[in-house]
């Protein structure tokens, strides 16, 4: 299933996703030596996001959470490509200076149609992600 969005950070990755319905704050809730959500109380405490497909909704809390981003990414603990419903410039710039492709407003609700372990293609350069087994990761 091919879907439209709006491409946020440009480039293509693909992989298995990781999906909440739960915002993230890259600042204190993700470690950014080991990718994994430390926040307490989150759906996705305990799960590393490396090489993942991160859907989310969108990210709260401070500014600092783009440069976590960028040090997820230079630790080689990043995600993949990020999905969002709605970004917002936390998450927005920490993709475009991470090199994280980055697709959110898709046609269809994104918490709708992924579901955990699903392979996702991001297309952050022309705006659109597949789901599907038939992607290759």
């Amino acid at each position: 299933m091919k879907v439209k969005g709006r491409a946020i950070s440009r480039g293509i990755a693909s992989g298995r996703a990781l999906v909440t319905s739960q915002p993230i704050s890259f600042l204190g809730g993700v470690d950014p030596m080991s990718g994994e959500i430390i926040e307490k109380g989150h759906e996705l405490f305990s799960e590393k996001i490396a090489n993942r497909v991160l859907v989310f909704p969108n990210g709260k809390g401070s500014t600092v959470g783009s440069y976590v981003l960028y040090q997820l990414k230079k630790n080689g603990v990043a995600p993949c490509a990020m999905i969002n419903i709605t970004s917002e410039a936390i998450v927005a710039v920490g993709a475009i200076i991470s090199g994280i492709p980055l697709v959110d407003r898709l046609q269809i609700n994104p918490l709708g149609i992924i579901h955990d372990g699903d392979m996702v293609l991001v297309n952050g350069t022309e705006g659109y992600v597949e789901v599907g087994d038939e992607i290759s990761g």
